[in-house]
């Protein structure tokens, strides 16, 4: 791990971290850490983003716009108390030396919220059960993605924390692709799939929620094998208002040893919302404006991961050569100008969507990479931890605006247009979030130049 050039006083403010002291990686290990990734990765595919998400704003649950504003709404809603609840769970985490125990708790809920999602059947009247679980469930999916994060010290050190982290990314990429692609030819594509299910009644939907459950629960199993809570002296946890006293000193300390890291904290935090806003309305997009099908939005989900994939590996590579800080503005200017061509070319069809929405999925992935990667480079030996934890929070903090944006944009469009279906103007939310993060980054140094002002 590359340190950067903080004072040396740095020590006394950022938090200590396990990485140097991990125990030496093993590929099984490795592995069977990198399956919960597999394993967890049915909620973020096939539930948040390209079936579950677009059969909930179909027309058996009403307008178009009326859905889908619901669904920005409630995600806002969920990225809020995630907002909440991520500093106070995970510093308890930390202080009772239980992240193990409750990041298996929390997925096993996560599995159970999954397959709850069969009640929701396709009438008007469940609109608001399938909204509040799939709430319910995104935030469980965040505060044990932050417990996940924490064990990486268990399988990895500073030397091989990159790759172990990258393995993880792509472990979950795969199993995207392999679980949108099985639940699409057993269960939705065939008249008659699995377990004779048909579409009548979007039984072949609802069960495929069963399985992501039974997914979820069977896969995740090696991770729990080898991960395990280690003996810790053990503290009292805080309140909401003590976590949050915590994390401001954080940010006072980190402001006066590298504020050019406050404002790369800053920075991301919006570019990231906007590029979790791209994939998770980007189906609904892909039916209710460009006309999909359930069908052809999972074959599209499937190519995406893997161009997302492809992509990410290539740009890792053009990151050593040209640095991360140029790799995240190639990526948002490149979001922002194909969103607006979304926006201008929507009536253009499906092949336009085919087209631009791939593309974007080319930058998503590399300036989610980079940004760790610009991050990782800046922080001094030992304090990986404290800082990652202090970027997921920031994060999480803004995990509402893509969301209430796409939502009030729609809005805007209707005024505007008198249109009855104006879902095409929330890309100009999104697109306006990554503009902002964009315009926040360009003034941050590289990492060889920060200093104290």
């Amino acid at each position: 791990m590359t340190t950067s050039s903080l004072p040396a006083d740095a020590e006394a403010v950022l938090g200590p971290t396990a990485l140097d002291v991990a125990g030496p990686s093993s590929r099984r290990r490795v592995i069977a850490w990198g399956m919960w990734d597999w394993g967890s990765q049915p909620f973020n595919t096939v539930i948040t983003t390209f079936v579950f998400s677009v059969y909930l704003t179909s027309e058996s649950f009403g307008a178009t716009n009326a859905t889908s504003t619901a669904l920005a709404i409630s995600t806002a809603i969920a990225g809020l108390f995630v907002a909440l609840l991520a500093p106070v769970l995970g510093q308890n985490s930390d202080r009772s030396g239980r992240t193990v125990r409750n990041l298996r708790l929390q997925t096993w809920l996560l599995a159970g919220l999954s397959a709850s999602l069969y009640v929701v059947a396709p009438e008007p009247a469940f609109l608001w059960v399938g909204l509040v679980l799939l709430g319910l469930g995104s935030v469980v999916s965040e505060i044990a993605g932050v417990n996940y994060n924490a064990t990486i010290d268990q399988v990895a050190t500073t030397r091989t924390v990159g790759r172990v982290s990258g393995f993880g990314w792509g472990m979950g990429y795969l199993g995207g692709i392999i679980v949108l692609l099985a639940l699409y030819f057993l269960l939705i594509q065939p008249d008659v799939g699995l377990f004779g299910v048909t579409d009548e009644g979007a039984m072949d939907i609802r069960v495929s929620m069963i399985l992501c459950g039974v997914w979820t629960l069977l896969f995740t199993i090696p991770a729990f094998l080898v991960l395990k809570d280690r003996p810790r002296e053990r503290t009292p946890g805080v309140g909401v208002v003590q976590s949050y006293r915590l994390v401001w000193r954080s940010i006072k300390g980190l402001w006066a040893v590298s504020r050019h890291t406050v404002y790369f904290l800053l920075a991301s935090a919006l570019f990231r919302d906007g590029l979790a806003g791209v994939f998770a309305f980007g189906a609904i997009l892909a039916a209710g404006t460009f006309g999909l099908s359930a069908g052809d939005v999972i074959i599209f989900g499937a190519a995406a991961n893997i161009v997302a994939g492809l992509a990410t590996m290539g740009f890792g590579l053009l990151d050593d050569r040209i640095g991360p800080k140029k790799v995240i503005l190639i990526s948002l200017a490149s979001l922002v100008t194909l969103g607006i061509l979304i926006f201008v070319l929507h009536d253009g069809g499906k092949s336009v969507f085919w087209v631009l929405g791939l593309l974007m999925t080319v930058f998503v992935g590399p300036a989610q990479a980079a940004s760790r990667s610009f991050l990782a480079r800046l922080i001094p030996e030992g304090k990986n931890g404290e800082i990652f934890g202090l970027y997921a929070t920031t994060g999480r903090v803004v995990s509402f605006l893509s969301p209430a944006l796409f939502g009030v944009f729609i809005a805007i469009g209707a005024a505007v247009t008198g249109q009855e279906n104006t879902q095409y103007w929330g890309i100009l939310g999104i697109v306006l979030i990554l503009a902002a993060g964009f315009a926040v980054m360009l003034p941050v140094k590289e990492h060889g130049e920060h200093r104290v002002s």
